[in-house]
């Protein structure tokens, strides 16, 4: 494959994500959504982040306990007592991140 093409394809992508993302703004700028609308995006940030971590902590197929993966199992639990406690996106990241990256150097 040609880099230029490769090039070409990262920056039309760039550009689509950059104009949709500046529609969505331009467009509801100065729109008061409606509560419900709202309280409804509330669930946004948390349902992604849990899509993204949810197939790492259970992965595919898991026929037992044994292929659990020890450091991350155990770092999504801590990380969703933080969230829990302070409804803190940051410092429910921060938390797992950090058990998870030292439970995986105490058992390396």
């Amino acid at each position: 494959m040609d880099a230029t093409y490769v090039w070409a394809v990262i920056l039309a992508l760039a550009a689509v994500t950059y104009f949709n993302r500046l529609s969505f703004l331009g467009l509801l700028a100065h729109v008061e959504l409606p509560l419900r609308l709202r309280r409804m995006l509330a669930y946004v940030p948390p349902a992604i982040l849990a899509a993204i971590i949810a197939p790492q902590v259970f992965p595919a197929g898991l026929s037992s306990l044994q292929t659990l993966d020890l450091p991350r199992l155990v770092a999504a639990l801590l990380a969703v007592i933080v969230a829990l406690r302070t409804r803190s996106t940051l410092a429910t990241i921060g938390i797992g991140m950090l058990t998870l990256w030292s439970m995986q150097a105490l058992l390396a």
